[in-house]
């Protein structure tokens, strides 16, 4: 059963002409997140805008990636999540006790579609017309060194990002995601709940 004050996230796609989608958004079952979940969730949706800003064709696959945890390692750090430097966090793996997946993957005829991500030893460079998730996470299990308030908050935000010539197109950018939406969209159902 879902709970108050509990998080849910739901990572759901579809087919259309025999392509698919992936898309993930998480939802507060209050309706409103907390101050740590809203902290959490802007970390999270921060981190997925600056993977998206690195997605253009001649980027390499990765390079996604990395701007995404660059934005989360540095949260943690600023939610007391994680101690040191950013540099050292980033180059310790330390991030990955709270963001162990990568940002990306192909998207097409599957939801994990077919295609190398390295040529060789080098990351695949990204071109027009090829179709990517952007979907970085946070995932914080209650631990003695984690501030309480932390404990058990789990956000992904996941939407399919298009190479196109000049940088991407976000396919999936009418699902709402910012916290603002995501509140408002609850408050909405609700309202119809109650309606009957």
């Amino acid at each position: 059963p879902l709970k108050a004050g509990e998080l849910l996230l739901i990572d759901a796609g579809g087919e259309l002409d025999g392509y698919a989608s992936d898309i993930t958004r998480t939802f507060p079952v209050s309706g409103r997140f907390s101050g740590a979940q809203a902290d959490v969730y802007q970390l999270v949706l921060d981190a997925q805008t600056a993977a998206i800003a690195a997605i253009r064709p001649g980027a390499s696959f990765i390079e996604p990636h990395d701007a995404a945890v660059r934005v989360l390692a540095q949260g943690m750090l600023d939610l007391k999540l994680l101690h040191g430097s950013l540099d050292g966090v980033i180059a310790s793996e330390a991030y990955k006790r709270f963001y162990m997946h990568r940002t990306s993957h192909w998207l097409g005829r599957d939801v994990h579609d077919a295609g190398e991500y390295k040529l060789g030893e080098q990351w695949r460079g990204l071109e027009p017309g090829m179709l990517l998730t952007v979907e970085p996470g946070c995932y914080i299990r209650a631990a003695a060194d984690v501030p309480p308030a932390f404990h058990d908050i789990g956000v992904r935000i996941e939407d399919d990002a298009l190479v196109t010539a000049l940088g991407c197109e976000i396919i999936t950018q009418a699902a709402p995601k910012t916290i603002a939406e995501i509140e408002t969209l609850m408050a909405e159902a609700e309202l119809e709940i109650r309606r009957g």
